[in-house]
């Protein structure tokens, strides 16, 4: 018998103040393959999905650490794996749990809790749109393999257009629940 939706998410926020209360690299590389053990027959198409979803960030972050702590005389590599291992445990936890829960079903009978997910998963499926949106439309007026310079100007607007309409909606989703009386400030 399986974990109930509210009893998986449990286990999930669990897992993930776990793993960033552990500041050994061994213990998380260790968690890491349990995870992936777990995971059972998806795992590597989980894993594939986190690795693409972090390699900017982990790349970035870890070529910024690489030259700050070089440049000041105190590079850790313990440091940088351990960041690195728990970004991918926590993203793999992360993807795992997203394709198993039904995120509304394990917080019903919170009402508030319900209201924010039911906000976050729509605009989770607007932001989807517009990214599909945009892909299509440069697909449609790039019939040959578009050049570099173009796919960067594409990405930015695209950018800019995810960030400005997540500003707007932030702003009436706020304001609207503080109208409602869910923030009590």
């Amino acid at each position: 018998m399986g974990l109930s939706s509210r009893g998986r998410l449990a286990a999930y926020a669990t897992a993930a103040v776990a793993a960033s209360l552990v500041h050994e690299p061994a213990i998380l590389a260790v968690a890491l393959a349990c995870a992936l053990g777990l995971a059972g027959q998806p795992r590597w198409r989980l894993l594939n999905r986190t690795l693409w979803a972090i390699v900017a960030f982990n790349l970035t972050i870890s070529f910024g650490y690489v030259l700050i702590a070089t440049w000041q005389g105190n590079f850790r590599t313990n440091y940088l794996l351990l960041v690195n291992l728990r970004v991918v445990l926590l993203v793999f936890l992360g993807f795992w749990f997203a394709s198993h829960v039904n995120v509304l079903a394990a917080l019903r009978g919170r009402p508030t809790l319900e209201l924010l997910a039911t906000l976050a998963l729509g605009q989770m499926q607007v932001f989807a749109r517009i990214v599909r949106d945009f892909r299509l439309a440069f697909e449609s007026r790039n019939p040959a393999r578009p050049r570099l310079a173009d796919r960067a100007r594409n990405a930015a607007a695209q950018g800019q257009t995810l960030l400005e309409k997540s500003l707007a909606t932030g702003t009436e989703v706020a304001l609207a629940m503080r109208s409602r009386g869910t923030f009590d400030d």
